[in-house]
C-alpha cells in the first residue's frame, strides 16, 4: 500500500473498482468479516466500515477472511516490493522466493542483518503482520493457485505450497479462504490444465509488452538451456532442492507458465522467479503516466505501453553472463558461454527430456580459466568472481540492500559502475537505475531529445524518478531504430571499462 495514498484516494480507488491497485493494499470490511481487492464487484461498503491493509496476511492476522467473489490472492503481487528498498521490501522478496519455508524465520532475519525478534516487531509495524503470517499467506496464494490451476492431488498441492503438513495446509485454506481444498478448485471455472507437469496463468497488469520481452529473452538465449521464440521463453534452472525447467508463452491474452521440476516443494519459488524474470507485478499504468509527462519519451511510451523491466531467474549466473559478454559481440559472448556451458554444464533428465543446467559456480571457479579465451585478467576476474560466490563471500540476492549489494560488486576486481549497477537493476529489480556510461543509451537519448553526455543525462534523469530503470529500457528500444533494442552500448572510446562492446549483451 503506497505510503503516499491517503484513505480518501484509496476509497475512490474501491468505489470505482480500479483494477489498478489489485495487489496494492486490500480492503477489510468489519460489517462482514472479509477483506477485498480493490476492484472487487461487491457493493462498495461504508467508509466507516472499511479499513485499509497493506497485505492479506495483515488483514488475515486481525481477523478478516478473503471474499470469495473476488478472491484478492489470485490478484498480482504489490509493485511496492521492487519499489521499496528498505527491510519491509526486501523481506518480501525474499519470502516469495521461499526463505522462510528453508531457513526458517532466523535465515530470513540473518540474511536482513537483524534479529528475529527485531524483524518481526518491524515487519508488523510496516506491514501489519510479523515473518511467519507473510510466509503463511504467500503458501494459501500458491496453494490457490495450484488448487485452481492445476490437477495435481491435494498432498501434492499442499507440499508444493510450501506447508509442513496437508493438515496444516487444510486448516490454512478454510481459514483464509473459509472453503475447503475441494471447494476452492471447484471455482477453477474450466481452466485447462497440461497433461503433464505444471501448467499455470500468472496474473499481471495492464498493459502489458509481451513481444519486447520475448524478444529481450530471445536474442539473449544460450543454446542447451534456454529457447527464445516470438511468444515464449524456455530454459532450465537449479533450484533450491532440484532441477527445473520453465517455459512462458503469451496466448489469447495469458501469461502461462509451464514448469517440470525434479521437486514440487521448488514451484513456490520457480513462480516467484517468473515472475520476477517478466516484471509481472510492476504498475505499467503509474510507470507510462509518470514518463509521459516528459515530451521527450511520451511519444515513444504510447508507442510501447506497458514495457517491463526484465529481472533474472538465477543472480549469480547473470553476474557471470555479464562480465563474459563485456566488450565483445553477441556472437562472440554467446561462443564464449556456450563453450562454458557444453564443457561445464550438468546434464539432467526432467520429464523424460535431457537438458543442460547453466554451470554452478564452483565449476566456474575451478575449470573456468581452462574454457574461456580472452585476456587473462578478464578470465581473473570471472574466476575470481565465481569463486566468491560458491564460497559465500559475495551475497547476491533479490532480498540485497542495493547500496551494499553495489559496494561489494565494485570491490571485486574486474567489475566497474556499469557492471555493478546493471546487475542491481535486474537481480533487486531496482526500477530507478540510470545507465548513464552506457553508450546505446546515450545514442537513444540523443534521438529522443534528451542531453547524451553522461553528467548531463544523469541530471536530466533525476525528474524522472523513481521509474529510472524504465527510462533505460525506453532510451535502449530507441537506440534500436524500429528493431526491439539490446541493452549493449555501441563500440567507442567512452564506453567504459567494464561495459560491452556493441550489441554484446547477453545476459
Amino acid at each position: 500500500m503506497s505510503p503516499t495514498m491517503t484513505f480518501d484516494e484509496r476509497y475512490r480507488a474501491i468505489s470505482s473498482r480500479d483494477a489498478r491497485f489489485d495487489g496494492q493494499f486490500v480492503t477489510a470490511v468489519s460489517s462482514t468479516g472479509i477483506y477485498c481487492r480493490p476492484s472487487c464487484p461487491a457493493k462498495t461498503p461504508k467508509e466507516a466500515n472499511v479499513t485499509f491493509y497493506p497485505t492479506s496476511a495483515a488483514a488475515h492476522e486481525a481477523g478478516f477472511r478473503a471474499c470469495k467473489r473476488c478472491l484478492p490472492e489470485a490478484a498480482p503481487g504489490s509493485p511496492d516490493w521492487n519499489l521499496r528498498g528498505d527491510v519491509a521490501g526486501r523481506a518480501m522478496r525474499l519470502i516469495a522466493d521461499g526463505v522462510v519455508e528453508r531457513e526458517g524465520v532466523a535465515g530470513l532475519a540473518n540474511r536482513l542483518g537483524y534479529s528475529s525478534r527485531h524483524l518481526t516487531r518491524l515487519l508488523a509495524t510496516e506491514l501489519g503482520a510479523g515473518p511467519l503470517a507473510l510466509a503463511r499467506a504467500h503458501r494459501a496464494h500458491t496453494a490457490r493457485l495450484l488448487l485452481i490451476g492445476t490437477d495435481l492431488p491435494v498432498a501434492d498441492v499442499a507440499f508444493s505450497a510450501g506447508f509442513a503438513s496437508v493438515r496444516q495446509f487444510n486448516e490454512t485454506v478454510r481459514e483464509v479462504f473459509e472453503m475447503t481444498p475441494t471447494e476452492l478448485r471447484a471455482r477453477r471455472r474450466g481452466l485447462p490444465n497440461a497433461p503433464t507437469g505444471i501448467d499455470l496463468v500468472l496474473p499481471y497488469r495492464e498493459p502489458f509488452d509481451p513481444d519486447g520481452l520475448f524478444a529481450w529473452m530471445g536474442v539473449r538465449a544460450l543454446a542447451g538451456v534456454e529457447e527464445g521464440g516470438a511468444s515464449s521463453f524456455a530454459r532450465t534452472l537449479r533450484l533450491p532442492h532440484g532441477a527445473a525447467w520453465f517455459r512462458l508463452r503469451h496466448e489469447q491474452g495469458r501469461l502461462r507458465l509451464e514448469a517440470k521440476l525434479e521437486s514440487l516443494a521448488d514451484l513456490s519459488t520457480l513462480v516467484a522467479r517468473a515472475r520476477r524474470l517478466f516484471d509481472l507485478d510492476a504498475d505499467p499504468l503509474a510507470i507510462d503516466e509518470a514518463l509521459s509527462r516528459h515530451p521527450e519519451l511520451a511519444l515513444h511510451v504510447r508507442e510501447n505501453p506497458g514495457m517491463r523491466l526484465p529481472g533474472t531467474a538465477d543472480p549469480h549466473e547473470l553476474l557471470i553472463r555479464a562480465m563474459v559478454g563485456q566488450q565483445i559481440s553477441v556472437a562472440a559472448a554467446r561462443t564464449h558461454l556456450t563453450r562454458l556451458v557444453d564443457a561445464l554444464g550438468e546434464r539432467v533428465e526432467l520429464a523424460g527430456e535431457q537438458r543442460i543446467l547453466f554451470p554452478t559456480m564452483e565449476a566456474i571457479a575451478e575449470r573456468g580459466a581452462e574454457i574461456l579465451t580472452g585476456p587473462a585478467a578478464r578470465i581473473r576476474a570471472i574466476t575470481g568472481a565465481a569463486a566468491a560466490l560458491a564460497r559465500g563471500e559475495l551475497q547476491l540476492t533479490s532480498g540485497d540492500d542495493a547500496q551494499e549489494q553495489r559496494a561489494a560488486l565494485l570491490a571485486m576486481p574486474g567489475i566497474g559502475p556499469w557492471t555493478a549497477d546493471y546487475v542491481r537493476m535486474r537481480v533487486i529489480g531496482d526500477p530507478d537505475v540510470i545507465l548513464t556510461g552506457d553508450v546505446a543509451l546515450r545514442t537513444g537519448a540523443a534521438r529522443a531529445g534528451i542531453p547524451s553526455e553522461a553528467r548531463e543525462l544523469a541530471a536530466w534523469a533525476t525528474r524522472a524518478a523513481p521509474w529510472r530503470s524504465y527510462v533505460s529500457m525506453h532510451l535502449w528500444r530507441l537506440a534500436a531504430g524500429p528493431a526491439v533494442a539490446s541493452p549493449a552500448p555501441h563500440p567507442g572510446p567512452t564506453a567504459p571499462v567494464d561495459a560491452p562492446a556493441a550489441e554484446a549483451r547477453v545476459d
